[in-house]
């Protein structure tokens, strides 16, 4: 039997009581505007939607034309739901506050990166968008605040996210473990294809930027000879893969088992990764199925407390006896 995202949110409903409804139809919208963005991923080489757009995002990037479409997709669709107050997204400086009165009564605020991967939609390689929910803290009634969105990734009431690839995939946990739906084109709705997924213990694949290997620490240097290095007993060499989008890279090791790193380096002391929209979201991802994820230097990712909207984080996520492997290394108890 056929099971779509609607239904499969409407009968978890009751694990959230307290929510009487908000967070469904909250859910309900992400997959809508999911929906919109991957008809324009689908057909973007023909039409004027590829390339780069005027503008640079508040990291001064430049914003790809489908970077500024998802993020009004995003952001108009949570509007709409009436049950959001506000947004943290990639590509604005500052909260996107809603004012109408429904939205001011909303419980919740979403921070997003709309699209991550970007760099790789003139390639035609996956690319996705992350998000995560969180009850606000500030008053019922009044316009979203900062302090809203600043809080541990404990405090995450859902995150998720939605691969646009060979097939479209939603993936996402509300603390009752993860599900995943592909994006059926002959009916227009997510189906339930991967249920209660849970990430192998080991794996043996490894993902990171080795392009950037004389900027990373000696310990994560010496990680990345240590997957290399030939030994049967542990499965090893390991397989480099990294595809440059963190969902796409992410998504592979969810299901076949791995390591993703993207460690401090000497450009970027504390990393490159955002902390409220990409780590934590992927975080709880990764623990909901029995993952790790950490800052690299024994902190889980999810304790940390934000103290800027688009903080940085190093950022190790994946199979659990990989990840506690890698920190051994960056602790200095091997190598």
């Amino acid at each position: 039997m056929i099971i779509t995202l609607n239904e499969f949110i409407i009968e978890r409903q009751v694990d959230f009581p307290y929510a009487k409804g908000e967070l469904t139809r909250l859910l309900n919208h992400i997959g809508i505007a999911a929906k919109i963005v991957n008809r324009e991923v689908n057909k973007a080489g023909l039409v004027d939607i590829l390339g780069i757009a005027d503008t640079n995002n508040v990291h001064g990037e430049q914003q790809k034309k489908l970077d500024v479409f998802a993020d009004e997709k995003f952001i108009n669709s949570l509007k709409s739901s009436a049950e959001c107050c506000g947004i943290a997204s990639e590509e604005e400086q500052n909260i996107v506050k809603f004012k109408s009165e429904m939205a001011k009564n909303g419980k919740y605020v979403v921070a997003i990166d709309p699209l991550d991967g970007s760099s790789n939609i003139d390639v035609n390689v996956s690319i996705g968008t992350i998000f995560a929910i969180y009850r606000r803290i500030s008053q019922v009634g009044h316009i979203a605040e900062d302090k809203d969105f600043l809080q541990e990734g404990t405090k995450q009431v859902a995150a998720g996210y939605i691969i646009y690839g060979s097939s479209t995939m939603m993936v996402y946990t509300t603390g009752r473990g993860v599900n995943g739906f592909t994006l059926d084109p002959s009916i227009g709705e997510f189906c339930l294809s991967h249920k209660n997924i849970k990430i192998p213990v080991s794996g043996n694949i490894y993902s990171i930027n080795e392009g950037n290997y004389i900027k990373f620490p000696k310990a994560v240097k010496k990680y990345i000879k240590y997957c290399q290095e030939n030994d049967p007993q542990t499965n090893r060499p390991y397989t480099s893969r990294y595809i440059g989008s963190l969902v796409a890279d992410f998504h592979r090791n969810l299901l076949k088992g791995g390591i993703f790193i993207y460690p401090k380096t000497a450009s970027a002391k504390n990393g490159k990764l955002r902390l409220l929209y990409e780590c934590n979201p992927m975080a709880f991802i990764v623990e909901q199925s029995g993952g790790m994820a950490t800052d690299g230097n024994g902190t889980r990712i999810m304790d940390l407390k934000p103290k800027s909207l688009h903080q940085r984080s190093p950022f190790f996520v994946g199979s659990r006896n990989m990840v506690m492997k890698a920190e051994e290394f960056v602790e200095n108890k091997l190598g």
